[in-house]
């Protein structure tokens, strides 16, 4: 019996020893960008700032044909988090009401090159900016809504294993910039869900932004990549979207596509005689312009069309050149503040954006804050 229980603890130890060994060399990136995870500013615990070190597969990805929430949750768990069996994604759907968001590019008053501006305006929930250094890929800065990947304001990653979550940040960025000084954005738009069915490999809603991210220098390169792909919406949604994308140098597009036309992609070239370019939650392409408030081809409760002309206006007084704190300025005259609905539920702009796309600098300001303090993010 002595040498039974001898055999037995050799065989625990073993067991032991074999797990401190495994689990560091298989989940070595995932600890190291979950250990990164921290609060931007300990008077802030609703903005987090992360360096994703992890290994991620952009191709596999794309191989995967992915085009729904859910599916991608669990391509995180079974790739990213190593089968590990946690829950990905809030348990409760928000009613998207207004879903209202704001970008613009503009020529930089204070220096060389553009400035990038961008509202996210869905709810207060938490937020992630995520550094990303891919082997193979461009670095870049993303800025995720926290609540895609299942958090909320009562539910913040404070554990280790509420922190598993955020490994999902690197398929959701809603925007960034990366090494090249490529910016892209994302904007929501009811009844307009992408469904391209051409036969070629399949993207989601977010995921063909980390594509700009990781793999475009240009804006040419971003349309180029997108037309080797199908983008889907997910059709469970309610809501579909068009991008901005902008390069380092002036370059600057509007991808949109046609529901009527098998959604055909459809895309807006800023003008090579002009400095700036914008877009809120309207489609802007010839085919369905419209000055009149339309909800067949826009968001008419988030006010979409006031806000397009409110930007328009400034940045035409300005000849499209601002600073930073004008760029911050025409954010602040379009954002949503405390907006309450009838049954209760309050939206805002969760955070405001612009981005240097010379030095790759983020500048963000918080509902937290309500938006007084500007947090900066660099590329190392």
């Amino acid at each position: 019996m002595k040498k039974f229980f001898k055999v037995l603890l050799i065989v625990l130890i073993a067991f032991v020893l074999g797990v401190c060994i495994i689990v560091p060399c298989v989940w070595m990136g995932e600890i190291k960008t979950i250990s990164s995870l921290e609060q931007v500013d300990p008077e802030n615990e609703y903005l987090y700032c992360m360096e994703y070190k992890a290994d991620y597969d952009l191709d596999d990805l794309i191989a995967a044909n992915i085009d729904k929430n859910d599916v991608l949750k669990d391509y995180v768990i079974n790739r990213v988090a190593k089968g590990l069996p946690i829950n990905i994604g809030g348990d409760e759907e928000m009613e998207n009401k207004s879903i209202g968001c704001t970008s613009f590019q503009v020529k930089n008053a204070e220096g060389e090159g553009f400035l990038y501006g961008r509202n996210y305006d869905f709810y207060k929930n938490p937020s992630l900016v995520t550094i990303s250094h891919p082997k193979n890929g461009y670095a870049s800065i993303g800025v995720s809504d926290m609540s895609h990947f299942g958090y909320g304001i009562d539910n913040l990653p404070n554990s280790f294993t509420e922190k598993l979550l955020c490994l999902a940040s690197i398929y959701a960025p809603v925007d960034g910039v990366n090494e090249k000084g490529l910016c892209t954005s994302i904007m929501a738009l009811p009844n307009q869900m992408s469904q391209q069915n051409t036969g070629k490999n399949v993207v989601g809603t977010s995921v063909i932004m980390r594509l700009f991210l990781d793999r475009c220098a240009t804006v040419q390169e971003a349309l180029d990549l997108l037309s080797t792909v199908d983008v889907r919406h997910d059709i469970d949604g309610g809501y579909g979207y068009h991008y901005m994308v902008a390069d380092a140098n002036g370059d600057c597009a509007i991808i949109e596509f046609d529901k009527n036309d098998e959604w055909k992609t459809m895309i807006i070239r800023k003008d090579a005689d002009t400095t700036c370019m914008h877009i809120t939650n309207h489609l802007l392409s010839e085919k369905y312009l419209t000055t009149i408030p339309n909800d067949s081809v826009g968001n008419v409760q988030s006010l979409s069309w006031w806000r397009y002309d409110t930007v328009a206006d400034y940045l035409t007084q300005r000849n499209g050149t601002l600073t930073l704190k004008e760029a911050q300025d025409c954010l602040s005259m379009v954002m949503w503040r405390d907006m309450v609905w009838d049954d209760g539920t309050f939206e805002d702009t969760q955070y405001s954006n612009v981005y240097n796309q010379t030095t790759k600098t983020l500048y963000l300001r918080s509902w937290f804050d309500k938006y007084e303090k500007t947090y900066t993010f660099e590329l190392d």
